[in-house]
């Protein structure tokens, strides 16, 4: 159980940072940025910060780098997961072995595509607002097991891209994700940014 918890909550930043409903990223399209996440713990009075960058590749996937408190980076594609600490390899998870990864690649692909009805067999999904301004929430539905979808809620909202996400959890905690600076491109990939991505499919 365990192992599925933490593979949904590293798929989790890749929803986040799925387009608005008003901007789909396209292949061949680049999107870089800074996050900042808070994770509210039962019985902590502070929350738990972590801050990093992320690049999110249509078609390719997504690079997590956490880097304060920890140095922790999380590759994902359709070929797999791979996890690194401080540079030391931690964690991978080959979509061969696991469907579950691949299905979640491509119910959040649709998300990732601009398509955000991908999600409606799983959740829940409730739009508002406008262009500038909207909210999507997300709640899973109740053919969805806990250890399978471990939150009661998330809530994206943003304008041309996802600007937050709270992610409320049934036995209280949450998490909280800020994303700054982020900056669509369609330069290609570095040589170690291509070498991550393909990393996670070995």
């Amino acid at each position: 159980m365990r192992r599925w918890l933490v593979l949904l909550f590293c798929l989790t930043p890749w929803l986040a940072q799925a387009a608005g409903p008003n901007e789909a990223l396209q292949p061949g399209q680049v999107l870089r940025g800074r996050f900042v996440q808070e994770r509210h713990l039962q019985g902590f009075t502070a929350p738990l910060k972590t801050e990093g960058h992320f690049l999110l590749a249509p078609g390719k996937g997504l690079i997590w780098r956490a880097e304060t408190p920890f140095a922790v980076t999380t590759v994902i594609s359709a070929a797999g997961l791979v996890q690194e600490v401080n540079g030391t390899q931690t964690m991978r998870l080959p979509a061969s072995r696991l469907p579950f990864l691949a299905r979640l690649y491509d119910m959040l692909g649709g998300a990732l595509a601009g398509d955000w009805r991908g999600l409606e067999g799983d959740f829940v999904v409730t739009r508002s607002g406008g262009d500038q301004a909207w909210t999507v929430a997300l709640t899973p539905r109740k053919a969805a097991d806990a250890m399978t979808m471990p939150f009661a809620a998330i809530t994206a909202r943003g304008g041309r891209f996802v600007d937050g996400v709270k992610m409320a959890k049934p036995d209280g905690d949450s998490d909280d994700l800020a994303f700054l600076d982020q900056t669509l491109s369609a330069a290609p990939l570095t040589g170690d940014e291509a070498a991550a991505l393909e990393s996670a499919g070995k």
